[in-house]
């Protein structure tokens, strides 16, 4: 049974947990050429990048990111913009750090990124890719998609679902981006967008019990195609 402290009704708890376990890839984490932090509401992005810098597994940094609806409020100067002021705080040298200002969306966060390094003659033969714990799957299946010439390791802070929604502090919104990236999973293959992931039967079933619960405000039949 959830903790109470989390904000997510009983009934539902396995659930969220099943779809938050599916969407962590559970790499090894080893050295990259490079740590691409994906944009995001989740400062804890920028957090865990610069951990990484400092440990040692990349040597430079890409933070990518321009605003969403989700986004704007937060981080007005933009979600790259604020990574980089974050890492920097935590003691990143700023000259260890690229940033990409313009990305919408994960293929473009990608996309962007793979542009910036080449201009700027950085060889690439393997990418630690930084995101929020949910965003793995599918970030390495849109990364796979885009730039497979590249080895992805997916990386991002290890919480549980109960502690990522306490840091968060907005049950509702982290239910609907998990529930908004299943779909994706699904559906972004179809589009062109990522490659297929293996869906198993219960991570179908759950999906499927929270849309019917009303967790629908990040499909993507209600929200901007281009946000992939």
């Amino acid at each position: 049974m959830a903790p109470r402290t989390t904000g997510i009704p009983d009934d539902l708890y396995e659930d969220v947990r099943t779809l938050w376990e599916y969407h962590q890839m559970h790499h090894e984490l080893r050295a990259c050429s490079v740590g691409i932090g994906l944009g995001s509401h989740d400062l804890g992005v920028a957090t865990f990048s610069a951990e990484l810098f400092h440990r040692g597994f990349v040597p430079l940094l890409v933070f990518t990111g321009a605003n969403s609806p989700t986004t704007r409020e937060r981080f007005p100067g933009g979600e790259a913009v604020h990574y980089h002021l974050e890492a920097v705080r935590l003691g990143v040298p700023s000259e260890a750090i690229l940033l990409e200002n313009r990305a919408v969306n994960t293929a473009e966060n990608i996309r962007f990124s793979r542009h910036l390094l080449a201009d700027r003659c950085v060889d690439v033969d393997s990418v630690l890719l930084i995101t929020r714990p949910y965003q793995q799957r599918r970030a390495f299946a849109t990364c796979r998609k885009i730039w497979p010439e590249v080895e992805v390791i997916c990386a991002s802070q290890h919480m549980s679902v109960s502690d990522y929604i306490a840091s968060i502090g907005d049950v509702e919104r982290v239910i609907n981006m998990l529930v908004g990236d299943t779909q994706r999973i699904m559906e972004y293959p179809k589009l062109g967008y990522a490659v297929e992931q293996e869906m198993p039967p219960p991570v179908l079933d759950a999906y499927a019990r929270l849309v019917h619960a009303g967790f629908t405000r990040r499909l993507i039949d209600s929200v901007n195609r281009r946000d992939r």
